[in-house]
C-alpha cells in the first residue's frame, strides 16, 4: 500500500507526540518530519492531521494540565497549537519544506461552500509543495475536546482529498483481539474487512489524559474512509521510521479494507 500510493493522509495522535512526562517529544516530531520529507522525495504527497495541541500547551505553560474545566482545556489547546506548529515548521524547514496550518471542525465538512474552500486550499498547498497540518479547532469546538474526533477528521480529509491511503499513527501496533496492555496473549489482527463488525469482537480500550480518541474512533474513521474505497493502516507512530519499516515488512500494523475488496 505505502509503496504504491501517491496521496497519503497521515494522522498523528497525541500519544505519539508526547513523552512519559506528558509534554511534547521533540524527537518524535523530528522523526515524523523526516519521514514525511522522505516520502515527498519519492514524489508522494502528504497531508498531516495532527493532534497534540493540549500536550504542547501543558508543556509550554507548565500549569492547568490537570484542571478539568473545559475553559482551561481550550486555553491549553490555544497555547499549544502555536508550539506544535513551530515544531513542525522547524523540523520540516530543515528539509526546505514549508508547512501550513488549517484549523477545522467537523461542521466545516458538512457545509458545501466551506467544504469546497477546504478542498481548494488543500489542493493548492499540496500542488505548490507545502505540507498542510490540520487540527481540530479545539478552542471553539467543545464537543470535540470531550469526545475526540481527529481520527474522523483525518478520514473526512482523506475522502475530500481523494487520498490513496489514510495512515493512523497511535501508540499501539494495531488492533488486537484484546488489550495488549492487560493481556499477554493478545493477538494483532493484521487485516480487517469491514470495520463496523470489529467493534463487537475486540476490547476497544480507553483514552489518555490528552488523547481523546480511543480505539473506537480509529475503527469508526477506518469505516468512513473504507466507504469511499480508501484503505487505512493503523500502526505505532512512536516507533522511529515506522512508515519505512511498514513498507519493508519490518514492522506490523492493522490494515482496514472495505468489505469485498
Amino acid at each position: 500500500l505505502l509503496g504504491g500510493c501517491k496521496k497519503i493522509v497521515l494522522k498523528i495522535g497525541s500519544n505519539v507526540l508526547s513523552n512519559d512526562e506528558g509534554v511534547m517529544d521533540r524527537e518524535s516530531v523530528r522523526n515524523i518530519a523526516d519521514q514525511v520529507c522522505r516520502l515527498r522525495r519519492r514524489d508522494k504527497q502528504v497531508i498531516i492531521v495532527s493532534s497534540g495541541a493540549g500536550i504542547c500547551g501543558a508543556g509550554a505553560i507548565k500549569k492547568w494540565d490537570r484542571r478539568e474545566d473545559i475553559n482551561y482545556k481550550q486555553a491549553l489547546c490555544a497555547i499549544g497549537q502555536v508550539e506544535l506548529m513551530i515544531a513542525y515548521r522547524e523540523y520540516m524547514g530543515r528539509h526546505g519544506v514549508h508547512v501550513a496550518q488549517m484549523l477545522l471542525t467537523a461542521e466545516d465538512f458538512r457545509e458545501n461552500i466551506r467544504n469546497l474552500n477546504i478542498r481548494n486550499t488543500l489542493f493548492t498547498l499540496v500542488d505548490e509543495g507545502v505540507v498542510p497540518v490540520i487540527n481540530e479547532n479545539d478552542s471553539v469546538s467543545v464537543d470535540e475536546i470531550k469526545i475526540g474526533d481527529n481520527d474522523m477528521l483525518a478520514a473526512y480529509t482523506a475522502v475530500l482529498w481523494n487520498a490513496d491511503l489514510l495512515a493512523l499513527m497511535s501508540d499501539v501496533d494495531g488492533v488486537y483481539d484484546k488489550s495488549p496492555k492487560l493481556h499477554e496473549d493478545a493477538k494483532l489482527i493484521p487485516e480487517v474487512y469491514g470495520a463496523a463488525d470489529l467493534l463487537e469482537n475486540i476490547d476497544s480500550g480507553g483514552k489518555s489524559q490528552f488523547g481523546t480518541g480511543g480505539m473506537v474512533t480509529k475503527i469508526s474513521a477506518a469505516e468512513e474512509a473504507n466507504r469511499y474505497g480508501i484503505p487505512v493502516v493503523l500502526a505505532n507512530g512512536k516507533k522511529p521510521d515506522i512508515l519505512r519499516r511498514l513498507e519493508t515488512g519490518d514492522e506490523n500494523g492493522t490494515v482496514f479494507f472495505r468489505r469485498g475488496a
